[in-house]
């Protein structure tokens, strides 16, 4: 039996003032990250920086979150009234903001997606729409595409396809089956009467900022029509102008039946969402989240997606993420086999491995994400200016020279 007042070991008592961030999380954290040696504490717009005082061009962005930039004031000044107003309201009760923010989420949507479950994450909004999908069409077939990946929940993670993720972990749940990506015939081969929902990224990005074809899009919409499946898109990380749309999806004009949103959706307040259209009908009681929908993170959403519209941000992706591409093209660095670039979410693929050129673009003052062993990704937030995407291809182009 475990006794004590707490605290439990003898450097519990010097706090963590006396030692560094990273050694404290050494020392308390289930360390399930594959952590880099920087400890940020600061951030503003599109820089970030370190507990040294050294200063990054941040093209990860909490993972394609922090869209609105870091510290945004307006986000800042909604959460900070929030605060003080109301914090937490459970989906029993009515709530003022939360009524704002679905309004605002149907007006924003793709056609006809008009209802909204609000949650806290991107993985809890695939669990929710795995769910709702089969409770509106009473099948159990899930159907999504290879390199696709959806989130590390025990739901999710069945519809993510990397085996590296999944292999620890099963018996995962049933049901889930995998098609080749923009491979329209393997896609409506697998689609049936048993079928409750096909579960696609538009552009995927965890596998390598891949998008879809046109032809897959449309073909996984007509399936889902003849077989009376739901479609559901993925949103997670293009949605919110990432991709120089509101949501990727209207790029090629296809509107599913479901959109999963999170990561940008409240300017890095955790919050996620599933849109739907009226096919979709969930009774009380089938499903619920505490948190989901609190009034903080709905005045956050609020404040971030009136700063994306009224500073025009999926114009601004469009733009800036052409002037990315067309300068870091000109330079043709001799390790990168290929540029893959929608909006402002990008992928440089190498002829190698990236994790050292991650690390050294780190060392260099530009930080990004793998996407698989051999795409870097680069995410940076949407205020980012033209000298800082600039000064970021100059520093790609040197470091994989």
């Amino acid at each position: 039996m475990k006794t004590g007042t707490g605290g439990g070991s003898p450097d519990h008592a010097g706090g963590a003032a006396a030692r560094s961030a990273a050694e404290v999380e050494r020392r308390y954290a289930l360390e399930v990250y594959p952590k880099r040696d920087i400890t940020i504490v600061k951030g503003r717009g599109a820089e970030v920086w370190d507990d040294r005082g050294r200063r990054y061009i941040d093209c990860v962005a909490g993972i394609g979150v922090a869209s609105v930039g870091h510290a945004n004031p307006a986000v800042a000044e909604a959460v900070a009234e929030q605060a003080r107003t109301l914090v937490t309201c459970p989906g029993i009760f009515y709530n003022d903001t939360r009524a704002r923010l679905l309004e605002k989420l149907a007006a924003i949507a793709p056609g006809g997606l008009s209802r909204g479950f609000l949650c806290n994450s991107g993985a809890e909004a695939v669990e929710a729409a795995i769910k709702f999908a089969r409770l509106t069409t009473g099948r159990t077939g899930i159907v999504s595409a290879m390199r696709g990946f959806h989130g590390r929940t025990l739901g999710a993670l069945s519809a993510t396809h990397k085996e590296a993720y999944r292999d620890a972990f099963r018996p995962l749940v049933p049901d889930f089956s995998f098609v080749p990506f923009n491979n329209p015939e393997r896609l409506r081969g697998a689609v049936g009467e048993d079928t409750a929902a096909v579960l696609m990224e538009p552009v995927q990005g965890e596998g390598g900022i891949r998008p879809a074809t046109l032809e897959f899009l449309e073909a996984a919409r007509k399936v889902c029509d003849e077989t009376g499946a739901l479609l559901v898109f993925d949103e997670i990380q293009t949605g919110f102008c990432r991709t120089g749309r509101m949501f990727a999806c209207e790029r090629y004009g296809v509107v599913p039946d479901m959109l999963c949103l999170a990561k940008a959706i409240a300017g890095g307040v955790p919050l996620g969402a599933v849109l739907a259209d009226d096919r979709v009908q969930v009774p009380p009681g089938k499903h619920g989240t505490t948190y989901g929908g609190n009034p903080l993170a709905c005045a956050a959403a609020l404040a971030a997606i009136g700063f994306m519209e009224g500073e025009r941000f999926a114009e601004r992706a469009e733009v800036l993420g052409a002037r990315f591409r067309e300068r870091f093209a000109s330079a043709k660095p001799k390790r990168v086999r290929a540029v893959r670039q929608v909006g402002l979410m990008i992928g440089v693929e190498l002829r190698e491995r990236v994790r050292p050129y991650v690390e050294a673009l780190g060392a260099a003052g530009v930080l990004t994400l793998p996407a698989g062993t051999t795409v870097i990704r680069v995410l940076p937030p949407l205020v980012i200016t033209e000298e800082q995407i600039d000064e970021v291809v100059e520093v790609m182009v040197r470091v994989l020279e």
